[in-house]
C-alpha cells in the first residue's frame, strides 16, 4: 500500500499538540481569540475548518513567545509582526514610548483572569488604572496573583503585601527628603535615583531575610524563583511547584480545558488557610 502524501497544512488540534509542549497554557480558545484579534489568519477549508501552514505555526509561536517572555500587550505584538522574521524569536524588549499600556480586555486576556478577579485586585489597591488603561506593572501583579491563586491565596490576603510596600515607600521618602529640600535644579533627579537605589537594596535585604526565615521554618533550599509572570503560569500548568501544592480547602486541582480563555485564572471558593471569601 502506498503512503499517503504529507499534508501541507495542520488542523487546529494538530497545531495545539505541536505547541503545547513549549506553551502549556495554549488552548483552542486562545488560538481562536488571537485570530479574532487579527494576529493570525489561517486559511479555511471549503467546509470552514481552519488550515494552518508552517508560516502560521511560526507566527503563532512568535506571538506566544512575545507574550510569555516579554509580557508585551497584543497591540504591540501586532505592530511588530510585519517586521518579525519567520521563526525568529522576539529580541530584547524595545522601548514602546508609552505603548506598553494595556486596555482592560488585553490585561484580562494576557494575565488569564476574569473581570471579577481584576475588580478584586483593584478593590484592594493591588492594580490601579490610569485613565482607561493599565500600566505594565499591572500585568506583573495580575499574573503573580493568578499564580498565588493556585495556592488558595485570594486578593484580600495580599493587602498585607500592599501595606508593607506603602511602609517601605514612606521610609524611602524620609531618607531622600533632605535631598528634595535642596534648592538646586538637579535635586529631584538625584532624589529619584537615590530612591530607586534604596528600593533595590531594600528588595535585596528582603530576599536575604526571607531566605533566612524559610530556613528557620524548616524549608531548606537556596535561591528564590523569579517574580511570577506568564512564563511562571505556564510552568505551573505543566506540573511545576504551584501545580503540585494542594490548594486550600474547597479548591480543586485545575484540569486542562482547551476551551478555556482563562488558563491562569485564580480559583474561587474557600481561600488561603480555609477562610471563607
Amino acid at each position: 500500500m502506498s503512503a499517503q502524501p504529507a499534508r501541507a497544512y495542520l488542523g487546529i488540534g494538530e497545531v495545539l499538540a505541536r505547541l503545547q509542549g513549549e506553551f502549556p497554557d495554549i488552548s483552542v480558545s486562545k488560538i481562536r481569540f488571537l485570530e479574532s484579534e487579527g494576529l493570525i489568519e489561517p486559511a479555511r477549508s471549503p467546509s470552514g475548518y481552519r488550515r494552518f501552514d508552517a508560516s502560521d505555526v511560526e507566527r503563532l509561536r512568535y506571538i506566544l513567545t512575545a507574550q510569555r517572555d516579554e509580557y508585551l500587550p497584543l497591540r504591540v505584538i501586532k505592530e511588530r509582526l510585519p517586521q518579525a522574521g519567520a521563526g525568529r524569536p522576539p529580541g530584547g524588549r524595545a522601548s514602546t514610548s508609552g505603548d506598553s499600556s494595556l486596555s482592560r480586555r488585553e490585561l484580562l486576556a494576557e494575565a488569564g483572569i476574569d473581570d471579577t478577579q481584576l475588580a478584586e485586585l483593584e478593590t484592594f489597591g493591588l492594580v490601579r488604572r490610569v485613565g482607561r488603561v493599565y500600566g505594565p506593572n499591572a500585568l506583573q501583579v495580575a499574573c503573580a496573583a493568578a499564580v498565588l491563586g493556585r495556592y488558595g491565596v485570594q486578593a484580600r490576603h495580599l493587602r498585607a503585601v500592599r501595606a508593607a510596600v506603602e511602609r517601605e515607600i514612606s521610609f524611602i521618602e524620609q531618607v531622600v527628603a533632605p535631598t528634595l529640600r535642596q534648592r538646586n535644579p538637579e535635586a529631584r533627579g538625584q532624589a529619584a535615583l537615590a530612591a530607586r537605589e534604596i528600593a533595590a537594596l531594600t528588595l535585596r535585604l528582603h530576599g536575604a531575610l526571607m531566605e533566612a526565615a524559610l530556613a528557620e521554618a524548616g524549608f531548606p533550599g537556596y535561591g528564590l524563583p523569579e517574580p511570577p509572570g506568564p512564563a511562571d503560569r505556564n510552568a505551573a500548568a505543566a506540573g511545576g511547584p504551584a501545580a503540585r501544592v494542594p490548594a486550600a480547602e474547597g479548591a480543586t486541582a485545575r484540569g486542562r480545558d482547551d476551551q478555556s480563555d482563562r488558563p491562569g485564572a485564580m480559583r474561587r471558593g474557600r481561600g488561603f488557610g480555609g477562610v471563607s471569601a
